[in-house]
């Protein structure tokens, strides 16, 4: 017996322990885009009502302060929704762009894998 190890055996090895490794790591699953889908739904609709709430609490604070009628309170809470709305919509475009380049990186990965088979 030699004190050296066997390179085939490690190699062999090295195989199996790779194929191990993959068999165990978490496969992607629909219920994940789902959630990912509702988490997206639901930071808009966050951002909705935080602008809705920052323009409510200004407005209601200018009114107490100035002893005025609830003229800044309807002002500052149409000011918060039209920020709420163009936030939602800016988170939007953002969310868009990102599927949009990912679907193209899909795409280029599939058409330079269907390249390789023809060859």
């Amino acid at each position: 017996m030699s004190d050296a190890p066997d390179p085939e055996r490690l190699k062999k090895l090295e195989e199996r322990i790779a194929e191990l490794k993959k068999a165990r790591e978490p496969k992607d699953s629909p219920h994940e885009e789902h959630f990912s889908a509702a988490s997206q739904g639901w930071r808009m609709v966050i951002e909705l009502v935080a602008g809705l709430g920052i323009g409510f609490g200004i407005g209601y604070g200018l009114d107490v302060l100035l002893g005025t009628i609830p003229l800044f309170l309807v002002l500052f809470t149409l000011l918060g929704f039209v920020a709420g709305v163009k936030t939602m919509l800016r988170t939007a475009q953002e969310l868009g762009a990102k599927d949009a380049a990912a679907k193209a990186a899909g795409n280029t990965a599939g058409a330079k894998a269907s390249e390789g088979e023809g060859e």
